[in-house]
């Protein structure tokens, strides 16, 4: 049996494209890195629903996916 998750911590959950996660960048490479884009917004109910489940909180939107359903 495969215990590996069925998505890139990298990628977007809902498009596949690179999601430029400062926090998963750290991770990767051990090195400090400025605070990520995505702190800087407030996601939606609605948008964070459509994130597959085993990807919720282990993988982050990409800036566009992010901006559609971000809340002002």
């Amino acid at each position: 049996m495969n215990d590996a998750p069925a998505f890139a911590a990298t990628l977007c959950p809902l498009c596949g494209q690179p999601n430029r996660c400062a926090m998963e960048l750290e991770r990767e490479t051990g090195v400090k890195q400025p605070a990520c884009w995505c702190t800087q917004l407030h996601f939606s109910a609605e948008l964070l629903a459509r994130v597959p489940a085993q990807a919720q909180r282990r993988a982050c939107l990409c800036p566009a996916c992010a901006r559609s359903g971000a809340v002002a």
